[in-house]
């Protein structure tokens, strides 16, 4: 079976990316993550987590990937014995001291070798197997022919990153975090600084024209084009980067992979896969390109301003409940729409719907001309049949 693993910040993201079609998730607990900024879940949400996955046939992985310093190892054991008690069904590490002792404290608990590690070749797997890891995650510097020689010598799981935010640096090994802002990267505290904007000086002067800026930003991966190819090769895993990222963003990234990956299997790669990078792309507020997967990324897979990197603001709500026989779908407002916009709805199971909202109230049937407020409960008038936590969106192309 191929696993579509999927990020979550919290038990929203995890209960949406599981509902939306992810067979796995992985998240970050309040110690050994490297996503400290993320909401990131205690030990309570975790249990209640694992409980929601496992109801689902889905699994939970548990990042504990940061590059440990000694004070890093207070608390490891009694970490792992709780996971352990959570019925968490594997862990993402980085350091091998971390995996020496959850094999011999929890040995239930399968031992996934993090992308920080930047495994890419066959040897360091089959040498690493020896530490008791049952999956690779490969760095993101590897490409398909170096994946498929990989395979060709290893019969180990890997796990491939097909999706999101690409790092500067060697599969996050980068310290420009540190030194600009003493947030350690390896640790969990990433300022992105390879995003903030940079005036280029020769000999004193500014070479910046217009305003326009140097990053030393990668624009965002997107595997679509090359989901095919990572099937055939056998990868056991196909992974979504962010943690960080929306409910809103989970839920369509999540579903267009679903939807790909399943058509692929049916059709065996003999489809158009444009259409699926399309609906992902309706997630997106960042440029995309394949990363390293076809080539090494030249100036083109860059981001050199910031001008791409405003939030969207397509998503507009979500269904709390319908009634049909009013037509009526409750809504929870997550971002302005009016009488007259045109929206899409969709779903785990539905395929998009198109409607121009005519006729809308607040949660007491008292009628509204424009839906302002975060959060607001709205009653909207659908002739069509929805689903609590399916998700509305501005059609594509309204411009407001």
């Amino acid at each position: 079976m191929i696993e579509l693993l999927a990020p979550a910040g919290d038990l929203e993201r995890l209960k949406v990316a599981i509902l939306y079609g992810a067979n796995a998730v992985y998240i970050g607990g309040k110690k050994f993550s490297l996503r400290a900024r993320a909401s990131n879940f205690g030990l309570k949400d975790i249990k209640e987590g694992c409980e929601f996955a496992h109801s689902h046939g889905a699994k939970v992985y548990v990042t504990m990937n940061i590059v440990p310093h000694d004070s890093d190892f207070e608390g490891l054991e009694d970490y792992l014995l709780a996971l352990d008690s959570f019925e968490v069904d594997g862990i993402i590490v980085t350091s091998l001291k971390i995996a020496e002792v959850a094999k011999r404290l929890t040995p239930r608990i399968e031992r996934h070798l993090s992308t920080q590690f930047s495994v890419s070749n066959s040897q360091t797997i089959e040498f690493l197997r020896k530490w008791g890891f049952s999956r690779f995650v490969l760095a993101r510097e590897v490409g398909l022919e170096q994946i498929r020689q990989i395979r060709t010598k290893t019969d180990a799981d890997l796990e491939v990153f097909i999706h999101g935010g690409m790092c500067v640096s060697y599969s996050g090994r980068c310290m420009l975090s540190n030194h600009m802002t003493n947030r350690d990267a390896n640790r969990g505290g990433c300022a992105h600084s390879c995003r903030w904007n940079y005036s280029l000086f020769l000999n004193g002067k500014a070479l910046n024209i217009d305003d326009v800026f140097f990053s030393m930003g990668s624009r965002d991966l997107c595997a679509v084009s090359a989901l095919p190819e990572l099937i055939k090769l056998g990868v056991k895993s196909l992974k979504i980067e962010g943690r960080m990222k929306s409910i809103y963003y989970i839920a369509t990234v999540v579903r267009g992979y679903r939807m790909l990956i399943d058509d692929c299997l049916k059709n065996h790669g003999n489809f158009d896969v444009s259409k699926y990078k399309e609906e992902i792309s309706k997630a997106e507020n960042r440029a995309t390109g394949t990363g390293f997967l076809f080539h090494k990324p030249g100036v083109n897979e860059q981001v050199y301003n910031n001008e791409e990197l405003m939030p969207t603001k397509e998503f507009i709500g979500m269904v709390l409940d319908y009634d049909p026989i009013t037509q009526t779908a409750t809504v929870q407002e997550r971002n302005y729409f009016e009488i007259g916009d045109e929206v899409e709805f969709f779903g785990p199971k539905s395929e998009n719907r198109r409607m121009i909202i005519r006729e809308m109230g607040d949660e007491n049937n008292i009628p509204l001309a424009a839906a302002r407020h975060a959060l607001q409960i709205v009653k909207l008038k659908v002739d069509f049949s929805v689903s609590p936590g399916d998700m509305i969106r501005k059609a594509p192309g309204t411009k407001r």
